[in-house]
């Protein structure tokens, strides 16, 4: 026998005045999280606001487990969380019960009340953490604003703005023809085998001709960085240009390189992508150290080229040629790469500057083997990168010159 004060059909017990200025308020957190820099997608919005009906709005401490567990998607974001709920719990009421209802014109300046206060009370959090909201999205003033300037001059703020925008970035994929035939409406020759079975159909009148044309399959692609001391400044949003590309194109493995090598990969394959950094940045452990290119692209070819490097892939070195090993290795590790992978790409941050010549000895004997010299300092070269690698044409073009 049933309860008959349970079930779906049972009243939803009436709340409180204050659980009802809460719940009113509450209808606000995913909206300042996101204003504040914590992704909330839509789906976990609706995912939140389906739990808020199974929850007694009343408890406290259930409301506030399940909105971190559903509206919060790393541990970094838990303080920033901590922070709204609190401040939610002692914001005033923004449309008191029993009031008598506004006008629509008042009601519509009556309900930015709550953010209002929000962001008195919360302004020197704000200066440190929050993202304006159009940075935030990607927006085109951002990006205007920040194309032609350097990563290296850039403030925390800003690097925080690029690092979203190149998650926005649309990278095309690149494709390769393969030996492999299909049918298609248009092709270089007929296919001879449907062409007979029509004409069998048909009464020996082939009334169909399909034809033929090779298949076409992405390019793997490789991507290794220099994290050295050198490129410190560029580590980390390297890791999320890699993290861009590694959600972007389907076959794609990603290395990082000091003084020894390490495979990044499993970590950037991860959706959130502020997880994907945080763990690919704890596999490095020789961080803003020295630079051995020759040994670890020994290492990669011993252990990761035979697998990587089929299949027409298309190899991105991003370094700025400083190196402490032997040149003699790195020519022949180098040169071991280049014949095996469609195009080699190097990517140098100093290129950009004006006057820059390679002299570095690691960057002098990396030159004749590349197929691409471009620079990697600038929102607009990644992309220009991106418009690179849409045109590339299945044949392999001349040795890069640099002059």
């Amino acid at each position: 026998m049933s309860d008959a004060g349970s079930g779906p059909d049972a009243p939803t017990p009436a709340l409180g005045v204050e659980a009802q200025v809460f719940a009113r308020n509450l209808l606000m957190l995913p909206y300042l999280l996101r204003r504040a820099g914590v992704p909330v997608s839509t789906g976990q919005t609706l995912s939140w606001l389906d739990a808020l009906t199974r929850v007694e709005l009343g408890d406290r401490s259930q409301v506030y487990h399940a909105s971190r567990a559903l509206l919060t998607t790393s541990v970094e974001h838990f303080r920033i969380f901590d922070l709204f709920f609190a401040k939610l719990l002692a914001a005033p009421d923004v449309m008191a019960p029993g009031k008598k209802r506004r006008p629509r014109a008042q009601r519509r300046k009556a309900e930015p009340a709550l953010l209002s206060y929000m962001a008195d009370k919360l302004r020197p959090f704000e200066a440190e953490t929050e993202l304006e909201d159009r940075d935030r999205r990607g927006s085109y003033s951002a990006a205007e604003r920040l194309q032609s300037r350097s990563f290296g001059a850039m403030s925390e703020r800003e690097l925080e703005q690029v690092k979203r925008l190149i998650q926005d970035f649309r990278w095309q994929a690149i494709y390769r023809k393969t030996r492999r035939f299909e049918v298609a409406a248009r092709g270089q020759s007929l296919a001879m085998r449907r062409v007979l079975a029509s004409a069998a159909r048909h009464g020996g009148h082939a009334l169909e001709l399909p034809r033929l044309r090779r298949k076409e399959k992405q390019r793997p692609i490789v991507l290794l960085a220099d994290i050295s001391g050198s490129m410190e400044r560029y580590a980390r949003l390297v890791l999320h240009f890699f993290c861009a590309l590694t959600h972007a194109y389907k076959n794609v493995e990603a290395f990082a390189f000091g003084t020894r090598l390490t495979r990044l990969t499993p970590a950037l394959r991860l959706k959130n992508v502020d997880r994907a950094v945080a763990e690919a940045s704890g596999q490095i452990h020789d961080l803003a150290g020295g630079t051995r290119i020759g040994q670890c692209l020994s290492s990669f070819n011993r252990r990761w080229a035979g697998r990587t490097l089929g299949r027409g892939a298309i190899v991105v070195i991003l370094s700025d040629g400083w190196d402490r090993g032997d040149t003699a290795l790195l020519t022949r590790e180098l040169s071991f790469i280049a014949r095996r992978c469609h195009r080699l790409i190097w990517l140098n941050p100093l290129l950009a500057r004006q006057g820059y010549e390679p002299r570095a000895q690691g960057m002098a004997a990396a030159l004749p083997y590349l197929d691409d010299f471009l620079p990697l300092d600038k929102l607009r070269d990644i992309s220009d990168l991106a418009k690179h690698l849409a045109k590339l044409q299945p044949g392999r073009g001349s040795r890069v010159a640099f002059h």
